[in-house]
């Protein structure tokens, strides 16, 4: 039996979710309607979070994957005392509100994670978990369970549909993440109609094969009791995530229940009224909530300001039994770096040997590791490639698989980049962890829906993507990203990492590293590089500096990462013909432009002409350069050296090039302007 307070609680929920998308004539009444009574029992009997204070350290944390159903979390979040009112509710879907048309991070106190592609939110959500699970293992001790909360997660048809879920809650189960308790809504419908038509998979054999627990609750439209009862069974379970299987109807109580006619689009006036005249509301009335459904949230946000305090008092006993670790825990969620970490970072000497940006990475992540304790990060199964693994680095694993612990730092994330990078992303957004994850650039992009999210929910994540150019020689096109930069560098509040060099390098963790609210792509090549005369860690904050030049400079090389050293081959081959030049070395093209124009008119001055060197495709380089050396096609298939002769990409071909510049402005008689400049 549902009391009369709770049933009228989740009536107002359904009929105000109409009203919700009527007023905005936008967005989803439908799976709001139909998970009414189960998000109910949810936030007024098992979320423990303080309203008052959205953002403290051990509460639980809610994701909607499905996150089209939004209407309904704002509602929830409204009811409890969140930063939102009924005005906010009102301008739901419109510009600048704080309701819009999928939950944003950054927009809305109380939304954990921004969701709009399905299956991002359960796979942040396993992120989330193993986070929860670090930092307990990490800080816990005898009698203070100062981490110790759950991760709560709806879902539906279409979040399960989508691979990035299956990557995710197959790592999951493998993880053995206990406080990981995902609510699948079993509606059956998808914008097509009903799943029938595409989806008709066995869910329940397929989590159980990941190695979940799972429960079925076959009436979910009007039976909270048996839902209450699998959440307390669903956390007794320790060593597995549990997935809840709860059917019911999208749009219920409206004319068009259980179809698709509800899903995305606003319900009829005539529809709206007689839902609110089946559930006991005033058909003439809109965005009704009575003061007994208010006092009901406000009631358990109560409960979750005691849960605080209590916690907040179990922490102060904690700090003064262990200080330091208090006090790092305080710092980490802060997102204060530690007190001159900066100087962990290693510096190189034209004198010291060459080697490829990616060993130069693993010699930073070996200095950075003891300095930064909240660096965690893994490889996509390519660990012995990436180099992203220090060498006293102890693997994230179940203690029961004697692989590793839940202290440990390094995840094996196995070939799975798209769950790996949502995975990022929940780490990111739990606090208290600085997220890595490598793999091959090119693979960046089978990930790219949740490396988009890192700079739309301004995640502070470091993608370590190596084997970044046609540099990676016998492997051919297929695993040459020749486009990938162009995409990363045109995606706003996300920086893209270039490093020539073992400084550069140094300086693009640097980068990623105080960066707290913008995700870092750092591309690093597998072919050796030397140490550079000129270059240096600080330089890479300015994004592009002067790396060599002579004076007054009749040519301009702007080049990155591997191509800066055919760039500073050719300025000494035309200085040896009497041709003065420069080389400016570009490691990020973001940072740059976003430098005060006096200086980048120092870099790169105007009536000289400017020839960009990058071995992937030249689209946007026209903002930096004149001319251009690099492809306009798909890359090759052949040894480094051979691949790099048939695209024109050596130093013989960029002095040509310079002279033939040259020549062309001298007849053209001007140089034009650069956009970059403006």
């Amino acid at each position: 039996m549902v009391s009369d307070i709770d049933q009228k609680a989740i009536n107002t929920i359904r009929t105000l979710a109409a009203d919700v998308v009527f007023k905005a004539d936008s967005g989803h009444p439908g799976a709001p309607m139909g998970l009414a009574p189960i998000a109910h029992t949810l936030f007024t009997q098992f979320l423990r979070a303080n309203p008052k204070n959205p953002y403290f350290i051990n509460r639980d944390r809610f994701l909607l994957s499905n996150g089209h159903a939004c209407a309904l979390q704002y509602i929830l979040l409204h009811f409890l005392g969140y930063n939102l009112t009924m005005d906010d509710l009102k301008q739901f879907r419109q510009v600048g509100s704080k309701t819009p048309g999928h939950p944003e991070r950054i927009d809305t106190e109380g939304v954990e994670v921004t969701t709009g592609p399905l299956g991002q939110g359960i796979s942040n959500a396993v992120g989330m978990a193993a986070a929860e699970a670090h930092l307990a293992a990490t800080y816990n001790r005898p009698g203070y369970n100062i981490i110790d909360n759950y991760i709560y997660v709806i879902l539906g048809d279409g979040c399960l549909q989508e691979g990035v879920a299956s990557e995710a809650a197959s790592l999951a189960g493998h993880l053995q993440l206990g406080k990981l308790i995902a609510i699948y809504d079993d509606n059956h419908i998808t914008i097509d109609g009903d799943t029938d038509v595409s989806f008709t998979e066995d869910v329940i054999k397929r989590f159980e094969a990941y190695g979940w627990h799972t429960q079925v609750i076959n009436n979910g439209d009007t039976d909270i009791e048996d839902f209450k009862k699998a959440i307390v069974e669903a956390q007794k379970v320790t060593d597995k995530p549990s997935l809840i299987k709860v059917r019911t109807t999208i749009g219920y109580g409206s004319l068009n229940q259980g179809k698709e006619k509800v899903h995305g689009s606003p319900l009829k006036e005539d529809d709206i009224k007689q839902l609110k005249q089946k559930f006991g509301f005033d058909p003439e009335k809109t965005f009704q909530v009575d003061n007994d459904v208010y006092e009901l949230y406000h009631k358990r946000a109560q409960q979750g300001a005691e849960y605080e305090k209590q916690w907040n008092e179990l922490f102060e006993k904690y700090k003064k039994e262990y200080p330091k670790e208090a006090n790092e825990l305080i710092r980490r969620f802060s997102q204060k770096l530690p007190d001159g970490w900066e100087k962990a970072l290693p510096r190189f000497k034209p004198s010291d040997s060459a080697a490829a940006t990616r060993k130069m990475s693993e010699t930073v992540l070996n200095a950075l590791a003891g300095a930064i304790p909240e660096l965690l990060g893994g490889s996509a199964d390519l660990t012995g490639s990436n180099l992203t693994r220090w060498k006293d680095a102890v693997d994230f694993q179940p203690p029961s698989t004697g692989l590793g612990d839940y202290s440990g730092r390094y995840f094996r994330f196995g070939v799975r980049e798209h769950g790996m990078f949502a995975f990022l992303n929940g780490m990111s957004a739990y606090g208290g962890i600085i997220p890595f994850g490598g793999t091959f650039l090119n693979f960046l992009t089978y990930g790219w829906g949740a490396a988009r999210l890192s700079a739309l929910s301004h995640c502070r994540v470091i993608y370590v993507m190596t084997h970044d150019s046609i540099g990676l020689g016998e492997d051919g096109p297929t695993h040459q990203p020749v486009e990938t930069l162009a995409l990363t560098r045109a995606t706003p509040n996300m920086l893209t990492l270039r490093p020539a060099d073992g400084n550069e390098v140094s300086g693009a963790y640097w980068v990623a590293l105080q960066n707290k609210e913008r995700p870092s792509v750092l591309a690093l090549s597998r072919q050796g590089l030397p140490q550079l005369e000129g270059s240096s860690p600080e330089s890479v904050h300015k994004g592009g500096y002067i790396l060599q030049t002579d004076d007054k400079p009749q040519v301009i090389f702007v080049a990155t990462g591997s191509e800066v050293t055919i760039a500073v081959d050719a300025h000494k081959k035309l200085k040896e013909q009497g041709i003065p030049s420069r080389v400016v070395s570009m490691p990020c093209t973001e940072l740059f432009d976003e430098q005060p124009i006096e200086y980048k008119k120092q870099v790169i001055p105007s009536g000289t002409p400017v020839i960009s060197i990058e071995a992937l495709g030249t689209f946007g380089w026209d903002r930096y350069s004149h001319a251009h050396i690099g492809l306009h096609t798909f890359g090759t298939c052949g040894k480094v050296g051979d691949v790099y002769k048939h695209f024109g990409i050596t130093s013989e071909h960029a002095v040509q090039k310079a002279k033939d510049v040259i020549e062309h402005f001298k007849k053209l008689g001007h140089v034009p302007e650069l956009n970059v400049q403006l």
